[in-house]
């Protein structure tokens, strides 16, 4: 079974490129974001908490998250592979993922992350909440907290992935295409 982890910061183009992945691979999207979203738009206790935390640029809960994606594991039992994107987010969340995976006989295969400027993802983001509807979107005072909070509290797990030899990064910069290919000579090493 195929896992990867598409990592980078909010902006870096991660939603993007897993459609091409999914559809060339024929993984599972697990997108934390989305999920929470769902939750959200449904009016859940859940996902009303999580917006009023996601509003503020803040991340949810650990064990929240982790349950949410065990729930998905299980739902697509059948499945070749999973692209994680938005997760793990810290390092304990790579360990829960780690231990979650190790209980179902599976393992991260590899982490390819998306690297891009600060100030074109803030440029990126920007252009994105005008479309998107996402109040954190559209806030540059909130796009950089969740940029500051990324390097503070999700960059370190790229350091966990390295230390296993599964890190890989990417120019998060140029053409969809350009950077689809960068992650398929990847993707087709492991």
């Amino acid at each position: 079974m195929l896992n990867l982890v598409l990592f980078g910061p909010p902006g870096a183009g991660k939603g993007t490129q897993s459609e091409k992945l999914i559809e060339k691979y024929q993984l599972v999207h697990l997108s934390t974001g989305d999920i929470l979203r769902s939750e959200i738009s449904n009016g859940t206790a859940l996902g009303l908490e999580a917006k009023k935390l996601m509003d503020q640029g803040v991340l949810v809960p650990d064990e929240v998250v982790i349950g949410m994606i065990s729930n998905k594991l299980d739902a697509n039992k059948d499945a070749r592979g999973f692209i994680f994107d938005g997760f793990p987010r810290t390092v304990a969340q790579a360990e829960a993922l780690d231990s979650l995976l190790t209980s179902k006989s599976s393992a991260i295969s590899g982490m390819i992350a998306l690297v891009v400027e600060p100030v074109e993802l803030e440029k990126r983001l920007l252009l994105r909440g005008k479309d998107s509807g996402r109040p954190d979107d559209a806030n540059p005072e909130i796009i950089r907290k969740r940029i500051s909070e990324y390097n503070s509290k999700t960059a370190p797990v790229a350091n966990y992935y390295k230390d296993q030899n599964k890190l890989t990064s990417i120019n998060g910069i140029g053409s969809i295409d350009e950077i689809f290919s960068s992650i398929c000579a990847v993707m087709d090493t492991y």
